[in-house]
C-alpha cells in the first residue's frame, strides 16, 4: 500500500510520517531526502514532476515487494497526485500559506484524499495509522 502525506511546506507532512511510520512498521521516503541524493533541486513545474515520478518508482518497488510505504511530499498539482497514485492519501491542511511563493501559487487543493488533518494533535498519527490499517484490511 502506497500512503502519501501532502501539503505545503511547513504543514507539518514530515512531523507526522516520522511518528506514524513506527506505528505502521513501513518504509519511509521523504522528498527531500529524495532530491538530495538525486541532486536535483529544480522546483519548477517539470522538476516536479520528475520529484513526483521518482516518489512514485521508489513507493512502487516496495509496495510490489508487498510493504507498506509511506512518502512525504508536497505533491502540488493534480497532475503530480495523479502520477504519484498513491491508495491512500493525507492532506495537511494545516496551513493556508506555505513558505515558497512559487509552491502557494502553484498548490492546487486536493478533491479526494482519504484523510484531512486540519490542526495538529497528538493523537494524528493514532488516527491515520488505524484508518491506514482498517483501509488495508
Amino acid at each position: 500500500m502506497k500512503i502519501l502525506i501532502m501539503g505545503l511546506p511547513g504543514s507539518g507532512k514530515t512531523y507526522l510520517t516520522e511518528r506514524l511510520v513506527p506505528l505502521l512498521g513501513s518504509a519511509w521516503f521523504n522528498a527531500d531526502k529524495i532530491r538530495e541524493m538525486a541532486n536535483d533541486w529544480d522546483f519548477s513545474e517539470e522538476g516536479r514532476i520528475r520529484q513526483s515520478n521518482r516518489m512514485k518508482t521508489f513507493a512502487d518497488f516496495e509496495k510490489s515487494h508487498g510493504r507498506l510505504v509511506v512518502c512525504d511530499f508536497v505533491c502540488p498539482t493534480m497532475k503530480t497526485r495523479q502520477m504519484f497514485d498513491a491508495d491512500f492519501t493525507v492532506w495537511m491542511d494545516t496551513i493556508n500559506v506555505g513558505r515558497y511563493e512559487d509552491t502557494n501559487k502553484l498548490f492546487e487543493r486536493p478533491v479526494n484524499v482519504e484523510m484531512r488533518i486540519t490542526e495538529w494533535n497528538d493523537n494524528n498519527q493514532h488516527d491515520v495509522a488505524r484508518e491506514v490499517l482498517r483501509v488495508k484490511g
